[in-house]
């Protein structure tokens, strides 16, 4: 019996092996540092051009907006396929926290826009936003009573 398993599961693997894409380890390392590199420079690049058209506000607006802009772009780029595109090219540096979840949440709702508003659209955006919500509030917690038990204020 143990040898028909073994049997199966090396052939499975051989299988897998060959419809597996091959990618090297070099070349997918070398994509994700340049395009989330990229990604960045134009972060950089917005929160500049915000600081030179409102110079009164705060570096903390400026980061506010400059966030609020990237999520914008990707969630459109999203919407008209391009994030597509730059993932499977830049494979973890297109997905910087903030530009992989607005594409992870819009994603999510356009996939079921069919269902409609409220059952489709509204129902997915939060499957994705929800687990992410709660962790952010757990950990955090989690770590400031760390903080107040061992480090104090």
């Amino acid at each position: 019996m143990n040898n028909i398993i073994a049997e199966r599961n090396k052939r499975y693997n051989k299988y897998v092996d060959s419809v597996s894409p091959k990618s090297g380890t070099a070349k997918s390392l070398w994509n994700s540092f340049w395009v989330g590199g990229l990604t960045c420079m134009i972060g950089q690049a917005i929160f500049d051009l915000y600081g030179l058209a409102f110079p009164n506000l705060t570096e903390q607006m400026l980061g506010n907006i400059t966030s609020m802009t990237i999520v914008t772009i990707a969630i459109l780029f999203t919407g008209l396929g391009f994030y597509d595109v730059i993932g499977r090219k830049g494979g973890a540096g297109s997905f910087l926290p903030i530009t992989g979840f607005a594409n992870a949440m819009s994603s999510a709702s356009m996939e079921f826009k069919t269902e409609g508003l409220i059952f489709g659209t509204s129902t997915k955006l939060f499957t994705v936003v929800g687990p992410v919500v709660v962790n952010g509030i757990v950990w955090s917690t989690v770590a400031g009573l760390i903080r107040l038990l061992f480090g104090g204020f």
